[in-house]
Formats: structure tokens, C-alpha cells, sequence
């Protein structure tokens, strides 16, 4: 198949493009570079160097054969969605439906959608979440992956288009950013690595579902194979909280940095968790990657790459 993967040079987009390359189909890769890396991007498959919002997008439907879309482009950081409400919403309503609307044009049959479990859930009326519990999202962030699912159930009613939506928990892994705002793993890792004290927000009791983006990854690899259009969570079922995070980091990095807090973040949810169950069968998926064997594999990766 021809597969286009948009933010296919970021950190979990690259993955999945490595495993499609590795299976054998075509790989397109549109990124604009903004937070993704040209040396993530796989040699095999063909980079283009394409916001999703521009209109130089159409050509690349047109030329290329597209026949599954994979959406991984996003601004996706919950704190500068907060602060910038106007620009996550340019990127993530206006971008995906330019995207969709090439989908539309072209006739392209599949589509899979990076969405989010975390922010789309909001605070959690029960624990784990599973995919029919209340979308309350507590950050622009939230809204706009919401949204965006809302507008892939108008494509197929009206034009047929197939999607298959993943609601990722935490992810954490090899070339995730450390220098950004999200991305807790990534940012006290290579914090420690280098001799540097990280900050936890709050008081570090916020729970979170970690998945590595190698079990990630063969989500993906399944949603191709899917015959129906529908939704899952994808994530482990299982909550650490920062605190717990940054002990088996710190261990890990061998580091002696200490805990130390700072001020809570606005928008950061207290407490996220999701069950898996349906994608345990219906797609069939589950994760495989224990934390303390995908915190090694992550630590190690940034100690090789620092």
C-alpha cells in the first residue's frame, strides 16, 4: 500500500513509518519539521518537507497515490495549547481538515488517527477509562483531538471514508523531544544524564498510564488491517505516579539529583488511566513492554545519543 504518514519525522510518527517501511509498503512522509527531526525520518520511504495547513499538500495526494492516511501531525503540547489556543486549533481542527479534505478529494480508504486517551477523558469518572466514558477535555489541546473525531464520523457517513481512531496514554520511548514541555520521561531523563536537577510539577502524585512506543507502534501495524472503522484506547491499564516515575529514572540514570517541586501546570489532569480491553480484541492489540524494561530501553537510548 501506499501509506501517508503525517508527522512521520517526530517521535512517534518515525516509529510507526519504520514499522510500515518494514512491512513491505511505500511510506510518505509530510512533515514540517517544527518539532520533528529530518534524520528521524526513515531513507526508505520519500520525506516532504509540507505544513499540513498548506495548500501545497493537494499535490502530494495527486502525485502520490495515497491509498491510507496515517495523522500523526499535531501541535500536542497540553501547556501551550493553554497558552496558545488559537494556534493549536490551526494546527489541529484547520490542518486535519485539510488533510481529510484531500482524503475526501482523492479517494483515499483509510484513515488512522493519532488521538489522545489522556486529555480527551478529562478527569476520570471512574478508573481505568474505557472508550465510552464521558470526553469532558480540559485543555484546548483536548478539544481539538476531540473534534477532530468528531469530524472523521461525518467523512464516512457522508463520504464513506473508513477511520480507525487510537486514544494513546502516556507515551514515552527512543527519540521522544527533551526539550520541550511534554514528555516527562524524555525530560528527566536526559535532565539526570546530563547533571541537571529536573522539576517535578505539583506535588508529583499525578497518575499516568505509560505505554512505549514500541507496543505503540504494532497498534498501527494492526489498525491496517482493520476492516471496520471504530475506536480504541491504547494503553496499559496501569497508573505510576511522577514520583514513582522519577525514583525509577533516577535509579536507571544513576543520578543523584533530588526531588525537587515547582508549581503545578493549569491544565494538567490529576489522575488519567485507560483500559484496553476492546483493543485487546478487536484489533487485536496489547502492550507487551513492561515500564521498567521501557524506562531501560529509553535511558539507554538517550545515554548512546546525549
Amino acid at each position: 500500500m501506499n501509506i501517508l504518514v503525517t508527522g512521520g519525522a517526530g517521535f512517534i510518527g518515525s516509529h510507526v513509518v519504520d514499522a510500515y517501511v518494514a512491512a513491505g509498503h511505500r511510506v510518505i512522509v509530510v512533515d514540517d519539521l517544527s518539532t520533528g527531526r529530518r534524520e528521524n525520518v526513515n531513507p526508505k520511504a520519500t520525506f516532504l518537507q509540507i505544513d499540513i495547513r498548506s495548500d501545497k499538500l493537494q499535490s502530494v495526494f495527486e502525485h502520490e497515490r495515497v491509498d491510507v492516511v496515517n495523522h500523526h501531525a499535531a501541535q500536542m503540547d497540553v501547556r501551550r495549547s493553554v497558552e496558545d489556543p488559537i494556534f493549536d486549533a490551526s494546527v489541529n481542527i484547520t490542518g486535519g481538515l485539510n488533510v481529510l479534505e484531500n482524503c475526501r478529494r482523492f479517494g483515499v480508504k483509510r484513515f488512522i488517527f493519532a488521538s489522545t486517551g489522556g486529555a480527551i477523558y478529562g478527569e476520570q469518572d471512574y478508573f481505568p477509562a474505557d472508550e465510552n466514558h464521558p470526553t469532558r477535555p480540559l485543555s484546548p489541546y483536548g478539544i481539538t483531538k476531540l473534534a477532530t473525531e468528531k469530524y472523521l464520523h461525518y467523512y464516512r457517513e457522508v463520504f464513506g471514508l473508513d477511520h480507525v481512531i487510537l486514544r494513546y496514554a502516556n507515551i514515552y520511548g527512543p527519540r521522544q523531544n527533551p526539550h520541550g514541555e511534554a514528555g516527562v520521561v524524555a525530560i528527566f531523563t536526559s535532565k539526570m544524564l546530563g547533571g541537571l536537577q529536573p522539576t517535578i510539577n505539583g506535588d508529583g502524585q499525578q497518575m499516568r498510564d505509560y505505554v512505549y512506543v514500541g507496543d505503540v507502534v504494532q497498534a498501527n501495524l494492526a489498525a491496517l488491517e482493520l476492516n471496520t472503522s471504530d475506536t480504541f484506547n491504547i494503553g496499559t491499564g496501569i497508573e505510576t505516579t511522577v514520583n514513582e516515575l522519577f525514583l525509577a529514572l533516577r535509579k536507571l540514570a544513576n543520578a543523584s539529583c533530588v526531588e525537587h517541586h515547582g508549581a503545578a501546570k493549569p491544565g494538567e489532569q490529576q489522575r488519567s488511566v485507560l483500559d484496553s480491553v476492546k483493543a485487546n480484541t478487536g484489533l487485536p492489540w496489547q502492550p507487551k513492554t513492561t515500564l521498567q524494561e521501557g524506562l531501560a530501553k529509553t535511558v539507554e537510548y538517550f545515554r548512546k545519543n546525549r
